[in-house]
């Protein structure tokens, strides 16, 4: 388990990260996600020990990883900013992680390589970015580190790959117990593939929740009556958005013991159309619950 504790990073004057809190459970995924400079990178990059934090702690495995080799030799980090050794193939990519990773499994790696008709024999140099893109994350999967951390994880490729990348991180999440933590600026692009998802801003871990919970609970109702009615009228519902055009109305209501809908066709309405919210659409109506536009985020 991921447990981060007030911690703070700051460069020069100003704080990247500051008093942030946060918790991630084992053999789970966690998406972050952020507007470009929100700290995404920087927060990964304390996690793998790579930077010391300012303030706070963060503890995998009741262990502070800065400067702990035994820990980091259970986690992996695939940055946004990819770098491969100049003249490396993919299979010496591959060595290289094997010599740092006793776990590493090569012929796994082969095997998804040869999925995504990767030549294991030619240079990365010459690949496209969304084929180093691909080249790094099975390189990352094939270590069978406990933890792994990417950054922007799905940029630059294309949505049959990505949709195969996805795949093969959750089999091996299943497989090896793996916490995976990714980042990205594309709610959508997470929203598939995560358990719990928390938005980072201005430092902090403004408003998180597991997927599957946020996804049963909030709804979005239109609805016309017999008769002249208000916001007031649905006084009896936890109302996160209410906007009335004409003789039907559009409420965002959280709807925590399953009885809204029940509740709504007791006042006999004209229409009523009851609809699940996409997770962009749960994240927007948070967000102006808390006094906040959405769109200043991702």
């Amino acid at each position: 388990m991921i447990r981060i504790d007030k911690l703070s990073k700051r460069y020069d004057k100003d704080y990247v990260l500051n008093d942030l809190n946060c918790s991630i459970k084992d053999n789970s995924i966690y998406g972050l996600v952020g507007a470009n400079g929100s700290g995404k990178s920087t927060l990964l990059r304390i996690i793998m020990g790579i930077y010391e934090p300012d303030k706070g702690n963060i503890l995998v495995d009741d262990e502070l990883v800065y400067d702990n080799e035994v820990m980091k030799q259970k986690m992996v980090f695939i940055p946004d900013d990819l770098f491969f050794y100049p003249g490396y193939t993919l299979l010496d990519t591959a060595k290289y992680y094997a010599s740092m990773y006793k776990n590493f499994d090569m012929a796994y790696l082969k095997e998804l390589a040869s999925l995504l008709n990767l030549d294991l024999n030619k240079k990365i140099s010459t690949f496209s970015k969304g084929m180093k893109r691909q080249c790094a994350l099975i390189c990352a999967i094939a270590t069978n580190a406990d933890y792994m951390f990417f950054d922007e994880t799905f940029d630059g490729l294309d949505p049959v790959i990505r949709n195969t990348m996805k795949k093969a991180l959750i089999k091996q999440m299943n497989k090896k117990n793996t916490t995976i933590v990714m980042t990205s600026h594309n709610l959508r692009e997470l929203e598939d593939i995560c358990d719990n998802l928390g938005l980072l801003y201005k430092g902090g871990i403004l408003f998180e929740s597991e997927i599957d919970t946020i996804k049963t609970n909030m709804f979005k109702v239109q609805i016309s009556l017999d008769r002249e009615f208000s916001e007031s009228d649905f006084k009896d519902f936890n109302i996160l958005n209410f906007r009335k055009q004409g003789s039907v109305a559009t409420i965002i209501i959280k709807d925590l013991d399953g009885k809204g809908k029940e509740k709504l066709e007791k006042m006999n309405p004209i229409i009523l159309d009851y609809l699940t919210l996409t997770l962009e659409e749960v994240f927007i109506y948070e967000m102006e619950a808390l006094g906040y536009e959405f769109n200043k985020f991702v």
